[in-house]
């Protein structure tokens, strides 16, 4: 079985769990002040992890619940078991799993899949992006005003600090050049929809490398643009990212804050 195919299965398998458990009564807890973990977020790991394990020995497997900071090696899989927790558990259909596999430090394959949608979002490097079954691009909008734009705010928000101000004073900057702003919470859904072509561009610093690792592949197997802040080329693990359709790019990162 291709490498794709694998990930493609372990999200399926993943993506049950999490549709059974989302009309189901959940345990929450919290890892910080607003960052919260139900058993589902466990157990969706639990099995992606124990698949993967067993059909791909030769990856490292990097997840969200489970990485304690162990060195990485060059080939890993980034695994986010559910992308966008809140929504989960306040009963809203914007979530994720979210599997990127990493060849030599690049990405090579990803899938994010919404189980409620029923939206499996996967790409292979250099062939391309699908949903589904269906291959995708990303928007032809070259006019920024035209644009919608995603973003998603820090948990450190909650010290009003940095990150805060950062966050408040980059959308009061482009609020007014742009169609308008969106907020769903899931940073994989938000590049797979740059990627899809229903956002022109996405924002957002503080993000994980399980939370982008897939969602950066797509969006460039789909045509669009990935950088940091600045402009400067995108790593994973910067604590930055913007995302877009390549047309508005350049307008799109000088109309929000450098991260400094």
């Amino acid at each position: 079985m291709e490498r794709i195919d694998i990930l493609k299965e372990v999200a399926s398998g993943a993506g049950e769990i999490l549709k059974r458990g989302f009309g189901s009564k959940k345990v929450v807890k919290h890892k910080g002040k607003v960052d919260l973990i139900t058993q589902y977020d466990k157990e969706s790991e639990e099995y992606i992890l124990a698949q993967l394990s067993k059909a791909l020995p030769e990856f490292t497997l990097v997840a969200e619940e489970s990485y304690s900071g162990q060195s990485l090696t060059p080939n890993e899989i980034y695994i986010d078991p559910i992308d966008g927790t809140t929504n989960f558990v306040h009963g809203l259909p914007f979530f994720a799993v979210s599997i990127g596999l990493y060849i030599d430090g690049e990405a090579d394959s990803a899938v994010v899949y919404n189980p409620i949608l029923d939206e499996m979002f996967w790409a292979l490097k250099g062939e391309g992006a699908w949903r589904n079954g269906d291959k995708i691009s990303v928007s032809s909008e070259s006019k920024f005003q035209s644009s919608l734009i995603s973003t998603g705010f820090p948990y450190a928000k909650v010290e009003a600090g940095k990150e805060y101000l950062w966050s408040v004073e980059s959308v009061a900057s482009i609020l007014p050049k742009i169609q308008d702003l969106r907020r769903f919470g899931s940073a994989s859904l938000d590049l797979c929809f740059v990627a899809d072509g229903r956002f022109e561009g996405f924002f957002e610093i503080g993000l994980m490398p399980w939370d982008v690792g897939a969602g950066v592949l797509i969006v460039q197997e789909a045509g669009g643009k990935i950088s940091k802040t600045d402009g400067s080329n995108y790593s994973l693990g910067d604590f930055d990212i913007v995302a877009s359709n390549g047309l508005i790019h350049q307008e799109f990162i000088s109309s929000i804050k450098s991260w400094e």
